[in-house]
């Protein structure tokens, strides 16, 4: 009995191997290109298949999912780039805006201007009693405030610049240190300064604010805006 033989005996998977390192290196690696080289390798596949032997209808609804996959991961992180553009770009204004306001963030630095200063401390949990200590650059404490009981969250205090013997420390850029306890436990207390925004700086990692002599904060490190 006479057979038939195709004029080409590639297979789906020689045909597809074709598209190895060498070829793809030079087409565009995008949805489209992959889409438009599968719609013609398998037209040339049905062109010259063994028609005793057809390419398997699994073998090619395979690489069609593959293939559809890959576009919809590349319309999803087209969307997503838009989405964070939006947000990078209300997020500038909004850090524009603190140019000229005093933040608190993190920090301990407590500086005397006018013999007045602002510091501040956020309580993990309600406490029963909070101690603010200000020290001078030595490490000297010079006062020591009891806050009383204060919730959870933002506590604030001022300092009049004077020791606790009442002799007034001369302006410049103190420490502080703050401590929290409920029921003989302590509460965590995180020192947060008071400083002013003189400019907004873009970075890799966002927005960061320049509080001159503190020196730059990250945005999303301010707690509150006085």
């Amino acid at each position: 009995m006479a057979t038939v033989q195709s004029t080409s005996t590639n297979t789906a998977s020689d045909v597809f191997a074709s598209l190895g390192p060498t070829a793809a290196a030079k087409t565009a690696n995008s949805a489209e290109e992959m889409q438009n080289r599968f719609l013609k390798l398998l037209t040339t596949q049905l062109r010259n298949q063994d028609p005793l032997n057809p390419m398997e209808n699994a073998e090619m609804t395979s690489q069609l999912a593959q293939i559809n996959t890959i576009n919809g991961i590349e319309k999803l992180n087209t969307t997503l780039g838009k989405m964070l553009d939006i947000y990078d770009s209300g997020q500038s204004m909004q850090a524009a805006g603190l140019i000229g306001k005093h933040v608190l963030v993190p920090g301990n630095t407590l500086p005397l201007a006018g013999g007045q200063a602002l510091g501040g401390a956020l309580l993990a949990e309600a406490a029963d009693e909070v101690t603010v200590s200000v020290l001078d650059r030595s490490g000297n404490l010079l006062q020591s405030q009891q806050l009383g009981p204060r919730s959870a969250g933002n506590v604030a205090f001022n300092w009049d610049g004077k020791k606790t013997d009442g002799t007034q420390m001369a302006d410049g850029s103190y420490t502080f240190r703050v401590e929290a306890v409920r029921g003989g436990q302590k509460v965590e207390a995180t020192s947060l300064q008071v400083g002013m925004v003189n400019a907004v700086i873009r970075s890799n990692g966002g927005f960061l604010l320049d509080l001159g002599a503190q020196g730059n904060v990250s945005y999303k490190d301010v707690q509150q805006i006085i």
